[in-house]
C-alpha cells in the first residue's frame, strides 16, 4: 500500500441547475459542476484519478471512479490552476457530491486532495 499524504491542493466547485436538460416528471435533474483545483504547494503535481460520492436526498448513493477528469491529468507546478466543468444526474432535486482526485507529486509520492462535500440543488430551493 502506497503512502499518501495530503500536499497544499485547493479544490473550488459552482454549481448549476440545468433545466433545459432536467425532466423532474422523469426524476431526472441534471447539474453541471465547475472546478477549479490549484496547486499551493511548493511541489508540482499531477491529477491521476477520481471518486465521487454523488448522493441525492433519498438517500440513493452514487460512486463514480476513473482516470483523470474529462479526459485529462493535469500536471499543476506550484501557483498553476485547472479548470473544468463536468455534470451529474441525479433522481431528486437536491443532492450533494463530495470526493477526492488521486495526485502524485514530482518525487512520486502519491496522496489525495479532498474535494469538500457541495450541494446540488436548483436556485431558490435552500435558504
Amino acid at each position: 500500500m502506497s503512502e499518501k499524504k495530503i500536499q497544499d491542493i485547493s479544490v473550488d466547485v459552482e454549481t448549476t441547475y440545468i433545466p433545459s436538460s432536467s425532466d423532474p416528471d422523469a426524476a431526472r435533474y441534471v447539474f453541471a459542476y465547475s472546478i477549479t483545483i490549484k496547486n499551493r504547494g511548493t511541489k508540482s503535481a499531477q491529477l491521476l484519478s477520481r471518486h465521487w460520492v454523488i448522493t441525492d436526498s433519498n438517500g440513493k448513493v452514487q460512486e463514480v471512479h476513473g482516470e483523470g477528469v474529462v479526459g485529462e491529468q493535469p500536471s499543476l507546478k506550484p501557483g498553476e490552476s485547472y479548470q473544468y466543468t463536468s455534470g451529474a444526474v441525479i433522481e431528486t432535486s437536491i443532492g450533494a457530491m463530495q470526493g477526492s482526485y488521486e495526485m502524485i507529486d514530482e518525487s512520486g509520492k502519491k496522496f489525495d486532495a479532498v474535494i469538500n462535500p457541495f450541494s446540488l440543488s436548483p436556485p431558490r430551493t435552500l435558504h
